[in-house]
């Protein structure tokens, strides 16, 4: 089979006064470039003391950007910081040739690795809504790229350049009912899991620390089938879907692990609005794994900014284990483990035990060891506390059946009539 082509694009930066960080961000924008299976060709930089309310650069930059492009052959110019509609517009006129930004480029990923029924849903809203007041720059990018953008939907008639203000308006409002459906079939699973009464762990991170490798890290160590596994990749936003897993511990109690999107720096708002739904997973969790990627020079700043989202959709408050991934590139002795602190290596399946003993630890604080005899006319109760509890030994007396147990706090004080020993 063939391989497809890839676009050709050069990546544009402007560091405005000096940007901390900025270039980390211009090397994730290489990143983000390749995910969406992009070919840099070429990158130019420009120092800016103010933002060109026009062009976002200066002039004499966007004649240097259209001459580099000419010569390296490229189909795209993608740049790293947010353009207004206008500059985009402009942008287009002056270089003849497709130009999106940072936020467009995520969509463009976003939107080419969604696969269930509500992510699509999410990240056309998203999109849509990004395209809105960009129609006069964006019609040139869909018509040159044809096919093989993400950004074409059949149905939507993107190809023939038709999208006009009225026909986004009725699609998104057409999109919010639809997501407003699936929303409250979630909802209802949700409450259906809390019922359940088993405590709720998610993964968080920035994207591409190792979260889907630790999760199928911990699916290996209890033996669990390999259709269970969750897509690992070496790419950034490898997981776009949240995935929950059962783990049942091998004291028999039973915990719900969820795998969720990434973040990322300037993660748009438009996205991390359309997955509200979607990281209310993380929102109703018992507890947080905040997976580091140790390795990262600028671990630090992406630890930084997966607490400011995770503050956006208000999960800040929820408790927290730091999982700091692929340590082994950094320390030689592993797991190391400091309070709520613990170094791991999860390709390698260094620290996963340790892990899953702090877990453990955490969310299973609130439950006492204790004995109850029951009499044998409240069978219901023994069959209950078989269900709910951990219950070491079972012994059949004259009085009713005793049960050596170790159990949740709640449970504890509601049959306490029946405690014998504690």
């Amino acid at each position: 089979m063939q391989e497809e082509r890839k676009v050709r694009v050069l990546l544009v930066g402007a560091n405005l006064n000096e940007q901390e960080y900025f270039e980390e961000s211009f090397q994730e924008l290489e990143g983000l470039a390749i995910a969406c299976h992009m070919e840099v060709v070429g990158n130019i930089v420009q120092n800016l003391k103010e933002i060109s309310s026009s062009f976002y650069i200066g002039t004499g930059k966007v004649e240097e950007i259209r001459e580099e492009a000419k010569e390296l052959g490229a189909e795209i110019i993608v740049f790293n910081n947010e353009l207004s509609p206008m500059q985009l517009k402009n942008l287009e006129d002056k270089l003849d040739i497709p130009v999106i930004d940072r936020t467009g480029l995520i969509l463009e990923i976003f939107s080419s690795r969604a696969k269930t029924k509500e992510a699509k849903l999410q990240v056309e809203t998203a999109r849509l809504q990004y395209m809105l007041p960009r129609l006069v720059g964006l019609n040139s990018y869909l018509s040159r790229q044809g096919g093989g953008s993400a950004f074409n939907n059949k149905g939507s008639g993107e190809k023939k350049l038709e999208l006009d203000r009225r026909k986004i308006e009725e699609r998104l409002t057409e999109l919010r009912k639809r997501l407003e459906e699936l929303q409250n079939t979630r909802e209802n699973q949700r409450k259906q899991r809390k019922k359940s009464g088993l405590p709720q762990v998610a993964l968080v991170g920035y994207t591409n620390a190792g979260k889907s490798t630790i999760m199928n890290a911990i699916l290996n160590y209890f033996d669990q089938p390999e259709e269970k596994q969750v897509l690992e990749q070496d790419m950034l936003f490898a997981t776009l879907e949240t995935t929950i897993r059962n783990i049942t511990l091998e004291d028999n109690k039973q915990f719900l692990l969820s795998d969720t999107v990434g973040f990322i720096r300037q993660l748009p708002h438009s996205l991390i609005k359309a997955f509200r739904s979607t990281l209310e997973e993380v929102k109703q969790a018992d507890l947080l794994l905040h997976v580091i990627d140790y390795s990262d020079p600028n671990f630090m700043e992406q630890m930084k900014i997966t607490k400011e989202t995770l503050k956006e959709i208000g999960a800040d408050e929820i408790p927290v284990i730091y999982v700091y991934n692929k340590s082994d590139l950094m320390l030689d002795k592993l797991p190391f483990r400091d309070e709520d602190e613990i170094y791991i290596s999860a390709s390698q399946g260094r620290g996963i035990k340790e892990l899953i003993e702090m877990i453990s630890e955490k969310i299973f604080s609130d439950y006492v060891n204790c004995q109850m005899l029951i009499p044998f006319d409240k069978g219901n109760i023994v069959s209950f506390l078989n269900e709910v509890a951990t219950v070491k030994k079972t012994q059949y007396l004259e009085q009713g059946t005793l049960l050596d147990l170790n159990c949740k706090l709640e449970y504890y004080h509601k049959y306490q009539e029946f405690v014998v020993t504690n």
